[in-house]
């Protein structure tokens, strides 16, 4: 069945709604998030803030080491809010189904435009999105367009910023080729470096290979496999509801080492802790998820009370679960890490990120 996926990714959307806003911070390193002499998280960055290494989910102290010069803004959530249901109305208008991944990003199924996958007919549609947002919304956005979702987002990273880029079906297995392991969906950082181990640093490295990828990556081997080829038969989420936020990893070899799952987790937790900043959430359920050599998996979780956002209170939760539960007791083969319960952050929180 035919499928035209189109991958819009707002381009520094909560900095870049601040420069919009107010001229004056146009070409200038904007800091979205806490004060840095309070404590707190950067919840976004314009691209000249990144270029001094400033990310989000970044205490704003580490922040303004790396960027002296960054001007900090606090977040203006309700505009930010505004914005993004003005652009996702305006995408909707254009017909097909719309997945709204994030406040800044969604996944769009043109399919019913196409009666073959035209190169030209796809990219003058994906400038037409590119010029209703800049013309209409004085805002710029990174499209991508595939046969999958999977295409889709690796060809909008691949132009940004500002860019338009289209990966046929004809090209894609020799464009997937030269690019590193982590550009396909799923494979985090330690699944990258064991691959890495193996040999497989690019996808195509893993296109070639004949064994057996399970040793690290475990029940995803198959759908790493058919990534590796730009396969991906999921379907666009029309819920638009996000429930919950996962992150996990399959070691190379299974351990128990706290040297290798600290650093693992903590990641884990950061990662999490940047998509709820990014959202606007907060939740009250921790999970922690293992699985063991046999491959037998278990999973446990947590709710609290009072709801939280930070990576420190996630990683927090997550250590006492794998304590009071001795899901260590031997050596791992997988550890994940979720949070759900989600719910809007109270003012007080939303205070506290602010100042």
């Amino acid at each position: 069945m035919l499928r035209v996926i189109f991958h819009l990714d707002m381009d520094a959307f909560y900095a870049s709604v601040e420069q919009r806003d107010y001229p004056e911070l146009r070409g200038k390193p904007v800091i979205v998030g806490a004060s840095p002499d309070r404590r707190g998280v950067v919840c976004a960055a314009s691209y000249e803030a990144r270029a001094f290494g400033v990310r989000s989910a970044m205490p704003s102290r580490t922040a303004q080491r790396l960027c002296p010069d960054g001007i900090f803004i606090r977040p203006r959530i309700d505009a930010y809010r505004s914005e993004s249901r003005k652009i996702m109305e305006r995408l909707t208008a254009l017909g097909g189904e719309v997945e709204q991944v994030s406040v800044d990003e969604a996944y769009l199924d043109m399919s019913h435009r196409f009666e073959v996958f035209e190169k030209a007919i796809a990219i003058a549609l994906g400038r037409q999105m590119k010029d209703l947002i800049r013309d209409e919304r004085r805002l710029t956005a990174s499209i991508g367009i595939g046969a999958n979702k999977l295409l889709a987002k690796i060809a909008s990273d691949h132009g940004k910023p500002d860019g338009l880029f289209c990966i046929s079906e004809e090209e894609k297995v020799a464009f997937l080729r030269p690019l590193p392991a982590s550009a396909i969906h799923g494979v985090g950082k330690v699944t990258a470096e064991a691959l890495g181990k193996m040999g497989l640093w690019t996808i195509g490295d893993i296109q070639d290979y004949k064994g057996d990828l399970r040793a690290v990556a475990g029940s995803f081997a198959l759908k790493l496999k058919a990534y590796a080829f730009g396969d991906d038969d999921r379907p666009l989420d029309l819920d638009g509801e996000i429930k919950s936020i996962s992150a996990e990893e399959t070691f190379e070899r299974d351990t128990q080492d706290r040297r290798i799952l600290v650093p693992v987790l903590k990641d884990q937790a950061r990662d999490i802790a940047a998509k709820l900043i990014k959202e606007r959430l907060a939740a009250r359920t921790v999970q922690v998820k293992v699985r063991y050599s046999d491959f037998k998996t278990l999973t446990r979780q947590t709710s609290v009370e009072e709801p939280f956002e930070t990576p420190d209170e996630i990683y927090a939760i997550a250590c006492a679960i794998l304590r009071r539960e001795r899901l260590v007791d031997r050596p791992l083969r997988l550890i994940g890490l979720g949070v759900s319960g989600l719910v809007p952050p109270s003012t007080q929180m939303v205070f506290n990120f602010c100042r």
